[in-house]
């Protein structure tokens, strides 16, 4: 096991308690596969426990859906405060809605808020789609609310396939003052050669803009039975494509839990970047989160205690 110290840029937590409409109501046929084994209560201790005895140092909270964005947003915040962990997070907002500023400007009172998302993820096939339109991403109300990210200081987490990322590169090219993260290394879905080779030119028109960020995750939403020769390619293309200082890990967990242990997906990052020299690992693992969340870690964060662990 790698002796890097690692934040992990991007994960989840639920608390069933609530209601998470992905999650309720019948079983039905998505892309990331059967979501039965998600449909419980995923806490900060069974994350800690995923993790295991990796040396992680901060994490970052990505909001997971709930129906009620500002009671997720207080919850992930008061363990913030009292736990330290998550270090940072991306709250839910909706920027077609009437009241995104409002939203916006409640959010700015939490102390762990960094930034939000608004997934835009379209596709033609439902199986594939989040969204009904392919148009979001420039509609004029939704840019004028996107525009006041940058009032706060907060970045967006940017999720979309490789057919949008033409989009987003235009985005990112009209607010430069204004950070994005790329969600899940552009998504690639499909893995035949043109739909690779249109990921790859996706990629570099998005890492042409220099406030944009990438996270290498759920790669294993788009391979279920992947293995570290299956994840290379686009691993390595999207560092190449970013460089180590625009690019960090994430684990996705709970919902590539649903394709690896937590340890075989890092084992698979540690392998993969082997041959990089020790500062472009630091960054890839640990500083690049850091650096485009803007936080430090509030104070060393370890795995469950042995007793616990087992449990």
């Amino acid at each position: 096991m790698s002796d890097l110290e690692i934040v992990d840029a991007h994960h989840h937590l639920t608390d069933l308690a609530r209601s998470y409409p992905w999650l309720d109501g019948p079983l039905r046929a998505r892309y990331h596969g059967n979501d039965l084994p998600l449909r419980r209560s995923y806490s900060l201790d069974d994350y800690l426990e995923d993790v295991g005895a990796y040396r992680l140092i901060g994490s970052v909270h990505v909001e997971n859906g709930a129906a009620d964005p500002w009671a997720e947003a207080t919850w992930i915040d008061s363990l913030h405060t009292e736990r330290g962990l998550p270090s940072v997070q991306v709250a839910q907002v909706s920027l077609l809605d009437l009241d995104a500023p409002a939203q916006l400007d409640r959010l700015a009172t939490l102390q762990s808020v960094r930034g939000i998302r608004d997934i835009l993820n379209w596709h033609n096939d439902p199986l594939y789609a989040h969204r009904d339109r392919n148009d979001i991403i420039t509609d004029p109300r939704w840019r004028a609310h996107f525009a006041l990210l940058h009032q706060h200081a907060m970045s967006f987490d940017l999720q979309v396939f490789p057919s949008q990322l033409l989009q987003a590169a235009e985005l990112a090219a009209e607010f430069p003052e204004t950070r994005i993260i790329l969600d899940h290394a552009g998504m690639p879905i499909n893995r035949d050669l043109q739909s690779i080779s249109e990921w790859r030119q996706g990629m570099r028109a998005v890492a042409a803009e220099a406030n944009v960020f990438v996270k290498i995750s759920a790669l294993g939403t788009n391979d279920h039975r992947w293995t570290i020769e299956s994840l290379r390619s686009f691993v390595i293309d999207t560092i190449e494509i970013f460089g180590p200082k625009r690019t960090m890990f994430g684990s996705n967990f709970p919902v590539d839990s649903l394709y690896s242990g937590f340890d075989r997906l890092y084992e698979a990052f540690e392998e993969i970047t082997s041959d990089l020299p020790r500062l472009e690992r630091q960054a890839l693992f640990s500083d690049t989160a850091m650096s485009a969340y803007k936080f430090v870690p509030s104070r060393p964060v370890g795995p469950l205690p042995a007793d616990r662990a087992s449990g």
